[in-house]
């Protein structure tokens, strides 16, 4: 009888200790989990992304790009894109003397920045731009609350921890188990990477920035491109013409005496003809 409850008791004692391990399991990935919640902003302030948009005429692009990257820098943010580019509105060559050309172009510069500014610097930021433009041609801020999205975002987290735990505690080696636990896990990381990003957006504000400055007048010396004025003079040219003439000639009277027989062919014809023509009005008469 003795024997029989001393091996009870330690199959009791195994199956307490199983189910021990399975609790302190689910216990720890709950914690995990719980923890990676906690890391989570969890701050009640309102998440509102400010985006702003210039456009303006500046006397010098590219001292305006300048100042802006300075300022930019100076306000703790970072330029994410720019860009500057000149388009030619109008060109023209005219003679400035025999070998060489006045160059002639009017252009239009334009530049284009795109930054991240801090939130709280975003008015003092497009202030300074517009003390830099000589002309603000126009001026726009956007303010989106995603507050909602945000703590919709938060409550989807925290109901993937609970499903989470529950499949913990309800562990198996069936895939289905595990296809469930890995979906639910990565909706969890998109989730919390979507809110982190609205953190980062919120924190820092894009602002476009399109400038351009006047019209401007640029004259170079460039080399003549034009054949023509090349050419050797006038009284050089009529001599080298006469010349040519010669040779022309020279090749056309060896070209006839090429043809010689047929000349004298023709003339043979041309005569007999003529002749038979009058002989036949002698005989009228």
């Amino acid at each position: 009888m003795k024997r029989y409850l001393f091996c009870a008791a330690i199959i009791i004692a195994m199956f307490g200790c199983n189910s021990e391990k399975k609790d302190y399991a689910s216990s720890e990935n709950a914690m995990v989990l719980s923890d990676t919640v906690a890391s989570i902003d969890t701050t009640s302030t309102a998440k509102i992304i400010k985006t702003a948009d210039m456009r303006f005429r500046v006397k010098d692009v590219q001292k305006t790009k300048e100042q802006l990257s300075a300022t930019i820098k100076a306000q703790g943010g970072t330029i994410a894109e720019f860009s500057i580019e000149s388009s030619i509105q109008e060109s023209d060559k005219v003679k400035y003397s025999v070998d060489s050309l006045k160059e002639i172009t009017s252009y239009r510069k334009e530049g284009f920045l795109i930054a991240k500014i801090p939130s709280e610097k975003l008015d003092d930021f497009t202030n300074t731009v517009a003390k830099m433009a000589v002309f603000v041609d126009h001026q726009a801020m956007k303010m989106d609350d995603q507050s909602i999205t945000y703590l919709a975002n938060k409550l989807k987290v925290q109901n993937r921890v609970d499903a989470m735990n529950t499949i913990n505690k309800t562990a198996t080696r069936k895939g289905k188990n595990v296809e469930t636990s890995l979906y639910i896990k990565d909706d969890y990381v998109d989730k919390k990477i979507e809110n982190m990003t609205i953190d980062n957006r919120v924190k820092f504000s894009t602002i476009t920035l399109n400038f351009y400055q006047d019209n401007t007048v640029n004259t170079l010396i460039v080399g003549n491109d034009n054949l023509y004025d090349y050419r050797p003079g006038f009284f050089q040219r009529l001599g080298l013409n006469i010349i040519d003439g010669w040779v022309y000639f020279k090749e056309f009277l060896l070209g006839l005496s090429r043809l010689w027989a047929i000349i004298a062919l023709g003339f043979l014809i041309f005569f007999g003809v003529r002749y038979w023509i009058r002989k036949g009005s002698s005989r009228r008469i």
